[in-house]
């Protein structure tokens, strides 16, 4: 896997928000340069891996796919900003550092160390050397609140997954003045995703004067199909039998989500509320490489309309009555 963020913040793989945000705390008071005068360049090494691991796991997309697909995986997320075309690009450290203590020390000599008590962050214990900050009263510039848009996926695109471009428009602030810009993003849709599954392009949405632009939040949604009804990562179709065929067995054929021509024996008698289950061949399972949900086959059975003397005969003897 490369980087393993995990142990960098010394969490394990079911770790909550809570735990992510109590493990970056601590650690980055720890190994913030500022703090680490005598060796800086190893503290300043530690302190980039641990923001950079805290921005990943604490985004639930970029989670997502650094655990079924590692450090490599991210080099396929739009990088936020005005970073490079391609490529996982982390926010700066300080920035990180910021949003958590209030201010950033790095570069502009705004923060000190107190050996004793507290501190104004508290809960890291007296004996260790706390940063308090000379620039309490300097707000961060508030952020544009996200906007949302519907992302309507066929669910082919949602079994194979897919590229989609999307060309957007937004309004900037340039110095007071708006300006509009545009900019093509690309959305990389994963086999097994899941209405409501959101993707968030972080500084992409129109911003607002003195404030941070806002983020741009996509939300996978799901067009009905012909054929298909989706259970969770279960697969339902409807096939139509006639009696003989409900009661005799026969072979049904299923066109598969990704083109295949599946055919299934029905060997059991058809009775009311009968379902046939086909494993492994519902929706791949987004979190689980390789996996799929089950197929599931309800039938309704097409009664005759009439039978002749003869035909009711012939019933009644074949089924005994």
């Amino acid at each position: 896997m490369g980087v393993d963020y995990y142990n960098i913040l010394k969490v394990d793989k079911n770790a909550t928000d809570d735990d992510l945000k109590k493990s970056y705390r601590k650690l980055a008071m720890k190994w913030h340069p500022d703090k680490n005068p005598n060796n800086k360049k190893e503290a300043e090494a530690k302190f980039k891996q641990i923001s950079e691991a805290y921005e990943v796991l604490s985004d639930p997309q970029k989670r997502m796919v650094y655990d079924q697909h590692g450090e490599e995986g991210l080099k396929d997320i739009p990088p936020p900003g005005n970073g490079p075309a391609s490529g996982f690009n982390p926010r700066n450290a300080e920035d990180i550092f910021a949003e958590f203590f209030g201010s950033s020390p790095f570069g502009f000599g705004s923060m000190r160390f107190q050996s004793e008590g507290p501190g104004i962050y508290g809960g890291f214990g007296g004996g260790d050397n706390m940063f308090r900050t000379y620039s309490e009263g300097k707000q961060m510039p508030k952020k544009t609140p996200a906007v949302e848009s519907k992302l309507p996926c066929s669910l082919e695109e949602l079994y194979s997954g897919s590229t989609r471009k999307m060309k957007i428009s937004r309004t900037i602030d340039a110095n007071g003045r708006p300006v509009t810009e545009t900019d093509i993003l690309t959305i990389e849709v994963k086999p097994g995703w899941k209405k409501g599954t959101k993707i968030t392009f972080p500084d992409k949405g129109n911003q607002q004067p003195n404030q941070l632009a806002a983020d741009l939040v996509f939300v996978i949604d799901e067009k009905p199909h012909d054929l298909y009804t989706r259970d969770g990562n279960d697969l339902i179709v409807s096939q139509r039998l006639s009696l003989v065929e409900a009661i005799g067995g026969t072979t049904v054929t299923v066109n598969t989500l990704d083109g295949r021509s599946l055919s299934v024996p029905v060997t059991d008698i058809v009775s009311p509320g009968y379902e046939l289950l086909v494993p492994k061949e519902g929706m791949p399972i987004a979190k689980e490489p390789g996996n799929k949900g089950d197929l599931k086959i309800r039938f309704e059975v097409k009664f005759p309309t009439r039978l002749t003397l003869e035909q009711q005969a012939g019933l009644k003897r074949a089924l005994g009555g």
